[in-house]
């Protein structure tokens, strides 16, 4: 991703939905929305089926994405108080790559 392109998305007023993302994706690659829409579906189509998989994924400059594993713990029910098994679970996570960190930090 080109450093000035990261730098917009970074420091940019507010989030940024979907459909925005779609629309940046057809505007600077001169496709339909419709296409654009496809890509950005796909994309993260595989990132979930590799995260799904076990499979790390790793966009040099941007960050990574992995699983983790949550164990299984005993929690509190907040209405009664009563304890309850909470079972173990995988959590995506997203650690941010160095010239992201640098560029939020600059």
């Amino acid at each position: 991703m080109e450093e000035n392109r990261l730098k917009e998305l970074v420091n940019g007023p507010s989030g940024m939905t979907k459909a925005e993302l779609v629309e940046q994706v057809a505007r600077n690659t001169q496709v339909t929305k419709k296409h654009a829409e496809r890509i950005v579906n796909t994309v993260f189509e595989s990132i979930v089926d590799s995260l799904r998989d076990g499979e790390k994924i790793e966009l040099r400059g941007f960050g990574s994405f992995r699983i983790r594993e949550r164990g299984s713990r005993i929690g509190r029910n907040p209405k009664t108080g009563a304890r309850v098994n909470v079972p173990s679970k995988k959590i995506p996570y997203f650690k941010p790559g160095k010239q992201l960190k640098e560029l939020l930090n600059s």
